[in-house]
């Protein structure tokens, strides 16, 4: 089959199982996709995933972004045949005795995370998170490298060197910082009541620092901070156009979070919520889990021309791999599992 020669377009969506039936190929051809974002439903093993992502490759020209949750510790989808990902608080534990081993740990966690993905044909993993850990969140605990936010930013450039070694691009999320609130966005709206200036001196070190590390994409919490903006940092245009862009100066592609969540569904319906991201300064919108969901957006969305999409979104196909010598050394002080 010739794969058809379509731009990625601004949507990224989940499929259904361990193969594309008819259904997910009629969606996964329409010129609004850009990408597929995989969950543990589409993995039972390495030589099906190798499989599957090889069918999706070979649908578009240029290929469709295939992404997964891949942090590790609690979020990590595929198990069985991968290397067990710690925690990230791991690392932060590690750092506070001894920084240089907690980096060079960081480094060789990213290169394991992208060298095995990137093996089995998955571009890129949503990782890192660089929320703070304040102990008052359990959806992102102990997500998080730690509540210091010099290491959680010292930490995730070392694991985006790692990444970027072993081919992979790096999203660092949720901006900007998901851990303060003991609200689950997944089920509801969390409302954050601080400053800006606290936010300053906080939560936005790491995303600031890891910008200025050459950080490839952003994706938003959907969190409301009505100090700075009255609707989630996902749909601000405060937050994504003047601060993010604006005031950070970061170049690379904003993802939303899952336009399914309830932090989500104070905006509207699943189209208007693709529209105020979008507004907002999303590059890229998620439709994870309902297939309701995207086949609304590719009926009635109409997004408007987006013209750095293509380039930001081209960042993000996997690369290159360093030669096998030159991962083996960066991953040289990892001691079985990372």
């Amino acid at each position: 089959m010739t794969a058809r020669v379509t731009p990625r377009g601004p949507l990224m969506i989940g499929i259904g199982g361990t193969t594309l039936d008819a259904a997910d190929r009629a969606r996964l051809l329409h010129p609004r996709v850009g990408g597929v974002i995989l969950f543990a439903r589409n993995y039972t093993d390495g030589a099906q995933l190798g499989a599957l992502t090889a069918t999706i490759r070979a649908l578009r020209d240029p290929a469709l972004l295939i992404a997964v949750d891949h942090e590790g510790g609690r979020v990590q989808r595929f198990r069985s045949g991968f290397t067990t990902i710690a925690p990230m608080r791991e690392l932060g534990s590690l750092w506070e005795h001894d920084v240089a081993a907690a980096a060079a740990r960081a480094r060789a966690t990213g290169t394991t995370i992208a060298r095995e993905l990137r093996a089995h044909g998955v571009d890129f993993s949503f990782t890192p998170v660089l929320d703070l850990d304040f102990g008052t969140s359990e959806v992102i605990g102990d997500r998080a490298f730690s509540r210091n936010p010099n290491a959680v930013a010292h930490l995730a450039a070392a694991l985006c060197d790692g990444l970027r070694a072993a081919g992979s691009a790096a999203v660092g999320k949720h901006f900007p910082g998901h851990g303060f609130v003991a609200a689950d966005s997944h089920h509801e709206v969390p409302v954050d009541e601080r400053a800006l200036a606290e936010l300053e001196a906080a939560d936005l070190v790491p995303f600031g620092a890891l910008i200025r590390h050459g950080l490839e994409a952003v994706m938003p919490a959907h969190v409301v901070y009505p100090a700075v903006d009255a609707v989630p940092a996902g749909f601000s245009r405060v937050w994504l156009t003047d601060i993010l862009r604006g005031r950070l100066g970061f170049d690379g592609l904003v993802i939303s979070d899952d336009l399914g969540m309830a932090g989500a569904c104070g905006v509207g319906d699943v189209v208007a919520r693709a529209e105020a991201a979008t507004a907002a300064g999303c590059d890229l919108v998620l439709a994870c889990n309902e297939p309701a969901d995207v086949d609304a957006l590719l009926d009635r969305w109409q997004p408007a021309p987006a013209p750095r999409l293509a380039e930001r979104m081209a960042r993000m196909a996997g690369g290159a791999a360093l030669a096998p010598a030159a991962i083996a050394r960066a991953a040289s002080d990892r001691p079985g599992d990372a």
